[in-house]
């Protein structure tokens, strides 16, 4: 399997996240949008963007984990914050440092949205990542 990740010159610097990936081989796991919500199905953090953007890693890290990946094998994400802000931007990244490597971050897409289904919820994160067969 090989990854390659691409920020080309004629593209604006990147700050945590990369332009382009490309991968060949291995095997694609697809993470369903994961909110701030305990195994118990309780949101966790209500009103706290740090709070919510930290338990929402941890499920994404929850997730890699029972397909047998981890946040190095992560290629895209998207992010969907409800009432994105400036000051938002900062938690985000360094709760989002914590886990994706900065050598090769994932492309990534963050968006401001009005809503989410639950109406406690404040940050929806989805992920792609790849592995090698086995």
């Amino acid at each position: 399997m090989e990854i390659n990740y691409i920020n080309p010159p004629s593209l604006c610097p990147t700050y945590g996240w990369t332009h382009v990936a490309t991968v060949s081989g291995g095997k694609t796991i697809y993470i369903s949008g994961q909110v701030s919500v305990n195994e118990r199905g309780e949101v966790v953090g209500k009103g706290d963007m740090r709070a919510q953007t930290e338990q929402t890693f941890r499920n994404i890290e929850r997730a890699l984990a029972a397909a047998g990946a981890t946040f190095r094998d992560v290629v895209k994400t998207n992010l969907y914050v409800v009432g994105l802000k400036p000051e938002h931007v900062p938690i985000i990244r360094e709760i989002r440092a914590r886990y994706i490597a900065a050598e090769h971050p994932p492309v990534s897409t963050l968006v401001g949205i009005s809503a989410l289904v639950g109406p406690d919820w404040m940050i929806e994160i989805e992920a792609v990542a790849v592995i090698a067969e086995r």
